[in-house]
């Protein structure tokens, strides 16, 4: 890749770092292949980002609040709590981690350079563990802090906390009109007393079969041509109702439920690549079936980033032992 002047200039002032291992990330993917690869004698260098995406470090995890379904934590556990202890057990094994973003890389040269504002890292593998953020509608009452009801009945995970017990055997709401909409509205109709779909347009784009099951659930309703004005909250802070405006007659509703969840999509943090490795119509990094490995060899990839479907801490950490395990097969058969 090639450089301006100005990029010349700066690259000359960087501290340089070489390692064997770098890590992209600050999720439960980035982690366990921090853990893995320590463990290993690897002594990776893990890059967890300062508001990387608009989100802390510890990634979608530090934006939910009781974790209950992942493995060792019978009464649950708090979403950044479970980062820090991630981040905890890293550090224990001898991982150095560092709270700055990569803003570009160049996979083009050998070792591999990766760049921060104050530092550029060579690194003979590097795994990219960067997650994606869930997309989330603007509206009165949705953000976070005194005003918003984030994580107070609105959430963008289904199968995260759809199993709450505020949700149970309450009217909940899911705002989408594609698979994952579908798909989370039939979870939520386990737990909740009634599954509302609100779309703003006349027809799902979701595929036939999952319309199909949606609409044939007897406690799913969906409510066509409609958007939200406004989240609004009872007298414990909680959500207890949404503003709903009907986008042909203009006609304004009072929907009351306990819970939302957003299902209109995430985008995965792969900007910063450049298209330097294979990413897919939607932007995940295109990894062979049953690995972690990108297009790229030597360059792995974890964690949501490259899981359009399932997008679950368990399941991100999994693929980060396995990004960890590959990249120290990879040295090995080098022998660096």
């Amino acid at each position: 890749m090639g450089m301006t002047k100005g990029e010349v200039e700066l690259e000359l002032e960087l501290e340089r770092m070489r390692v064997a291992t770098c890590i992209v990330g600050s999720g439960p993917a980035a982690h366990t292949a921090a853990i893995y690869t320590a463990r290993a004698e690897l002594k990776p260098t893990l890059f967890e980002g300062w508001m990387a995406n608009g989100i802390s470090p510890g990634g979608q995890l530090t934006t939910t609040t009781d974790v209950e379904n992942f493995p060792g934590f019978p009464q649950g556990i708090m979403g950044i709590e479970l980062t820090e202890k991630l981040k905890e057990q890293s550090l224990r094994f001898g991982t150095r981690i560092f709270t700055e973003t990569v803003l570009r890389l160049d996979l083009s040269v050998k070792p591999f350079r990766l760049y921060t504002d104050t530092k550029q890292v060579d690194a003979d593998t590097v795994i990219i563990a960067t997650g994606a953020v869930a997309k989330r509608l603007d509206f009165p009452g949705a953000g976070e802090g005194e005003e918003g009801l984030w994580n107070k009945g609105i959430s963008a995970c289904a199968v995260c906390d759809g199993a709450a017990p505020i949700f149970r055997n309450r009217a909940l709401a899911v705002i989408g009109g594609g698979d994952s909409a579908m798909e989370e509205a039939n979870f939520l109709s386990k737990y909740g007393s009634k599954v509302y779909i609100i779309h703003r347009r006349d027809v799902f784009r979701a595929s036939k079969i999952m319309q199909k099951r949606a609409l044939d659930n007897p406690k799913i309703e969906v409510i066509w041509n409609t958007d939200v004005l406004k989240a609004f909250g009872n007298e414990r802070g909680l959500l207890s109702g949404l503003n709903l405006r009907n986008t042909v007659t203009r006609e304004v509703s009072v929907l009351e439920v306990s819970g939302l969840f957003f299902a209109i999509g995430h985008e995965p943090a792969t900007k910063f690549l450049e298209g330097q490795v294979e990413l897919d119509s939607d932007g995940y990094i295109v990894t062979k079936p049953g690995t972690t490995q990108t297009s790229i060899p030597g360059v792995f990839a974890a964690g949501d980033v490259q899981d359009k479907k399932w997008r679950q801490a368990i399941t991100a950490a999994g693929t980060g032992c396995m990004a960890a395990l590959e990249a120290e097969h990879f040295l090995q058969e080098r022998e660096v």
